[in-house]
C-alpha cells in the first residue's frame, strides 16, 4: 500500500512539474509599450573612437552601422533584414547613417572611464536624431565593464527639453572577452562548448558587433526608458537584450543555435552587409509575435 501511494504520489508531482513546465513555455515574452517617443525617421549615428582603432577595426564598425538600412547586400540573410524589424515596433521605420567621426587617440580622460564620463564625451556632438557613440579601444577599462559590455541613455540638449541619446561599447579581447565576446571565446560560465571563428577575424570587435548590434536595437525602441521593454525601467529586458544569447535556431544557454560557416575560413555569420562583410547578429524581440526573431 505503501508503494502505491508512493508511486501515485510520484506521479502526481510528476504531473504538477510538468504542468507547471508547459504553463512556463506558453507565456509569451511580452515587451510593454510604455507610450515614450521612440527613435523613428533618419537618424545620424555619430562615432567617437576612444583610445587606439586601427583603420580596418573603424571600417568593419562603420560598414556594420551603414549595412542596417542599406538595399546594397545582395546576399540574403542581411544586416538590413535584420534591422527592418525595428519597423514593427509603433511609428514605422529607423533609418541609421553614419555621420561624424572623431578620433581620440591620446586617451584625454585617461584609460579608465568612470561612469559620468560617458555622457561627457557625447557632448562634443550636438543635435536632435542623433545617436552619439563612444566606442573604447581594448586597453581602455570602462566602470562597470564586465558587468554590461555597453550599455545605452540619454542626455539634455543645450537647456532645453530635448534630450539625445548615446551608446558606449568597448572592445572585450582582454577585458571580459568570456562574458562581452560570446560566442566567438568561451565563456566564463555554463557548458564549455568551442568558441566560433569571429567573421571578421577579429574577436574584440565581432564581440563589439553583437553589443552595438543589441544597444542600438535598445536605443531606438526604448530611447528615454519610457519605450518597450519589460520588467523595471532602471534594470529593463529591451528588444535586443530580452533575447541575449540567440543568434540561431534551436539555441539554448551555451548554444548559439544554427548559423552559416563560411567554407574558406570556417567563421560563422548570419549576417550579410555592405562590401561583402559578414556580420553574427543577436535574435531580436518581434511585436507581431512577441518572439525573439533570429535571420535563420
Amino acid at each position: 500500500m505503501a508503494t502505491i501511494y508512493h508511486l501515485a504520489t510520484l506521479m502526481l508531482f510528476c504531473f504538477i512539474q510538468l504542468s507547471f513546465s508547459e504553463l512556463v513555455q506558453e507565456q509569451p515574452l511580452v515587451l510593454k509599450y510604455h507610450n515614450g517617443p521612440l527613435l523613428k525617421g533618419k537618424i545620424t549615428v555619430n562615432l567617437i573612437w576612444y583610445g587606439k582603432f586601427t583603420p580596418i577595426q573603424r571600417s568593419i564598425i562603420v560598414d556594420f552601422i551603414n549595412s542596417l538600412s542599406s538595399d546594397k547586400a545582395s546576399m540574403v540573410p542581411s544586416t538590413s533584414s535584420w534591422w527592418k524589424i525595428t519597423e514593427k515596433y509603433k511609428g514605422g521605420s529607423s533609418t541609421l547613417a553614419v555621420g561624424k567621426q572623431i578620433l581620440l587617440e591620446n586617451y584625454p580622460l585617461g584609460k579608465f572611464l568612470k561612469n559620468p564620463h560617458l555622457p561627457a564625451l557625447t557632448s562634443k556632438f550636438n543635435g536632435v536624431d542623433t545617436i552619439n557613440v563612444i566606442l573604447t579601444s581594448k586597453d581602455v577599462a570602462v566602470e562597470g565593464f564586465c558587468m554590461r559590455c555597453g550599455t545605452h541613455g540619454s542626455t539634455r540638449v543645450g537647456r532645453g527639453p530635448v534630450r539625445g541619446t548615446y551608446i558606449w561599447v568597448g572592445n572585450s579581447e582582454t577585458q571580459c572577452p568570456g562574458q562581452c565576446a560570446w560566442p566567438f571565446h568561451q565563456p566564463i560560465y555554463g557548458p564549455q562548448t568551442p568558441p566560433l571563428v569571429a567573421p571578421n577575424g577579429d574577436v574584440g570587435v565581432d564581440g563589439m558587433i553583437i553589443n552595438l548590434a543589441t544597444l542600438l536595437g535598445n536605443t531606438v525602441t526604448n530611447p528615454f526608458n519610457n519605450g518597450y521593454f519589460q520588467g523595471p525601467a532602471n534594470a529593463p529586458l529591451e528588444a535586443v537584450s530580452a533575447c541575449t544569447g540567440m543568434f540561431g535556431s534551436g539555441s539554448y544557454p551555451g548554444y548559439p543555435g544554427m548559423v552559416l560557416v563560411e567554407k574558406s575560413t570556417g567563421a560563422s555569420y548570419n549576417a550579410n552587409g555592405i562590401n561583402g562583410r559578414k556580420y553574427l547578429l543577436p535574435a531580436m524581440w518581434d511585436p507581431q509575435t512577441s518572439t525573439c526573431k533570429t535571420l535563420m
